[in-house]
């Protein structure tokens, strides 16, 4: 197994067909994912698509992950958890200053993603929201208020997801210190064939 150590983020490559196991080790560690394809990184994962078709926002095993394409890009396949966040964008420099009120803020799993995908030219403005494993979202239905509470993952929890064509990958041990009840863990992951 690959670990993420807190606080930090990598990118790779997952070819179609190839499976993606991402590991909660410790519990209540958050993992922001996100993807591109890799013939046309124009094409990326979108939030908006993928929970239209869904016609939900807690996506778990069985569901397809749509581009902004509306072209699938992967599928979960196993999922121990059942709760994840598909509304929030990745942490940032900026969500520490505005929410938390940093001064010397983390550059967040915003940050780390940046870094990640440099090498494959992907700007800052080309990452949108990000699919958030194991961060637990609450929506009131009534006011529409967004809480973020301790993730329901414990420690060995896993999703598996399998590519549906080959794509670049960006993986976080998320920054921010509600989304992982104000502990920082790593986060493992394998490719499986």
């Amino acid at each position: 197994m690959n670990i993420i150590n807190p606080r930090s983020g990598v990118s790779f490559i997952l070819n179609k067909g190839q499976k993606l196991k991402i590991t909660d080790i410790e519990g209540e560690q958050v993992a922001d994912l996100m993807c591109y394809n890799l013939a046309d990184k124009q094409e990326y994962l979108s939030s908006g698509r993928t929970i239209d078709y869904a016609e939900t926002i807690f996506l778990t095993k069985g569901h397809p992950f749509y581009s902004n394409r509306s072209n699938v890009m992967f599928t979960i396949i196993e999922d121990t958890v059942g709760r994840h966040d598909f509304l929030l964008t990745p942490c940032s420099a900026d969500t520490f200053r505005i929410i938390y009120g940093h001064e010397h803020p983390h550059r967040g799993c915003f940050g780390n993603l940046c870094e990640a995908f440099k090498p494959y030219d992907i700007a800052p403005d080309n990452i949108p929201i990000t699919f958030n494993v194991f961060m637990h979202v609450t929506v009131n239905g009534d006011s529409g208020k967004v809480d973020v509470l301790p993730p329901k993952s414990k420690a060995g929890d896993y999703i598996i997801i399998e590519a549906k064509m080959d794509l670049l990958v960006g993986l976080t041990a998320c920054s921010a210190e509600m989304s992982n009840n104000y502990a920082f863990k790593p986060i493992g992951y394998e490719v499986i064939e």
